[in-house]
């Protein structure tokens, strides 16, 4: 989790309510088993979440990279 997400509105598309079990099954404190289909999950939540970070840098470098010097005799 990251902080922005707990005080700014959840991100439609990043969080699936219907699949939230976050409740405690056992009193223990047991590590639990991801099935295959959470895993897929999760790495398609980090693909997109990887591709929006480039995306956003391409934009940054775009807008700071530095200005094409003028030509002489112009």
């Amino acid at each position: 989790m990251r902080l922005f997400e707990m005080y700014n509105p959840a991100i439609p598309g990043y969080q699936d309510e219907e699949s939230d079990n976050s409740n405690y099954k056992y009193k223990e404190n047991r590590k639990t088993k991801l099935t295959l289909r959470q895993i897929r999950k999760l790495r398609k939540m980090l693909d997109v979440r990887n591709y929006e970070r480039t995306q956003n840098l391409k934009k940054v470098r775009k807008q700071y990279k530095p200005a094409p010097e003028a030509q002489p005799g112009m």
